[in-house]
């Protein structure tokens, strides 16, 4: 519905993309507004997957209540539900950003939409200001009158992870991965987001070792415990085969 042109390796790195330096080298996460517990991913384990993701340190910052007189809100026409403007809270963000940040995100449990005229967004950024916001709302199945089911928990985990991953290879300067089954991969509803995988491509990946410089051995081990501890086991078996090659076995 929406072809994308791609992006070689070579273009990304003409497109000189944001990279971590030895002074900003920390992702923080900035929750905004309520995480329950029975609605909402843990925010432990979201930071534990973002540090074995990036193989960078990732930092949870004290929550920040959403108040009217700091974001611009709404009831959503169609589904009378609040949401939160996403310009707002960038400019917000850019005001709070740690002298070691690499980047800073908002997470929230509360809908987004970037302007009247839209209906919501799943989340917006800043490459230049190194912001961004992502919401995680529609990732759980009450949102649209289901029931949520034995083992939603680990179905939201799941889906806020990918969107956490997806969304901050954007502030490394990935676009859109047109090459294979990818987690870069774009999509325009729920069903295509939970078709791509929870990795990379070759080519994805080559771009975040390039920009980041870590072992890609000791990462894929590193998101192998991760993926074992949260109960993502075709994604473990996943890794332990791209662990096994790498290894030689």
């Amino acid at each position: 519905m929406h072809p994308e042109p791609g992006q070689t390796f070579d273009q990304f790195k003409a497109s000189r993309p944001n990279q971590p330096t030895q002074d900003r080298n920390v992702i923080y996460l900035q929750p905004l507004g309520d995480f329950a517990a029975e609605r909402s991913p843990s925010l432990k384990k979201l930071r534990e997957f973002a540090a074995a993701f990036f193989a960078m340190e990732v930092k949870v910052l004290p929550r920040v209540a959403i108040e009217p007189a700091k974001f611009s809100a709404r009831r959503n026409p169609y589904t009378g539900n609040p949401q939160i403007q996403t310009g707002a809270v960038l400019a917000f963000l850019e005001t709070r950003v740690p002298q070691d940040a690499f980047c800073i995100l908002a997470i929230t449990m509360e809908d987004l939409y970037p302007e009247p005229s839209w209906n919501f967004v799943f989340g917006q950024a800043s490459l230049r200001e190194r912001v961004g916001v992502y919401s995680f709302a529609r990732y759980d199945p009450a949102f649209y009158g289901e029931q949520r089911t034995l083992g939603y928990e680990a179905l939201l985990l799941r889906r806020s992870c990918k969107v956490l991953a997806h969304e901050t290879g954007h502030l490394f300067g990935l676009a859109h991965c047109t090459f294979f089954n990818c987690l870069m991969n774009g999509s325009n509803h729920l069903a295509e987001s939970d078709r791509r995988p929870l990795h990379f491509c070759p080519i994805c990946l080559r771009k975040l070792q390039w920009s980041i410089g870590f072992d890609v051995l000791q990462r894929y081990e590193a998101l192998e415990r991760n993926s074992l501890a949260d109960g993502f086991s075709d994604e473990a078996d996943w890794l332990n085969r791209r662990i096994a090659k790498l290894r030689g076995e």
